[in-house]
């Protein structure tokens, strides 16, 4: 069954890990850190080609990246703010989508590369 497009309900072949902010003090000043929050969960993915990249602007050496979820109430809880991982790559969340009747979260990704 198809789900949104490129992607296949069936080939959620990735887990991802979750990180959210937390505010801590370091007895000197506030300090943003990331930390796990909840289970891996399996995901889709599929990332934007370049010829989307170039008609939307970003010349930049970074990686945009669709991931599908299935829709929860953890996943549907998941804000720009929040931060993934999948296979060693840490992403910042640039969007996020409830596809159907929210069934699935369609989270639009960037994350920094090593050229």
């Amino acid at each position: 069954m198809a789900v949104g497009a490129g992607f296949v309900a069936g080939a959620l072949d990735h887990r991802v890990q979750i990180l959210r902010a937390a505010i801590s003090d370091d007895g000197l000043q506030q300090v943003e850190t990331f930390a796990v929050h909840g289970a891996p969960v399996w995901a889709s993915r599929r990332d934007v080609s370049d010829g989307e990249r170039w008609q939307a602007g970003q010349v930049n050496a970074d990686i945009t990246t669709r991931f599908l979820l299935r829709g929860s109430g953890f996943s549907r809880d998941l804000t720009a703010k929040d931060r993934m991982t999948c296979n060693g790559v840490t992403y910042d969340i640039a969007g996020l989508k409830v596809i159907g009747r929210g069934e699935w979260v369609e989270v639009t990704a960037r994350a920094r590369v090593d050229l």
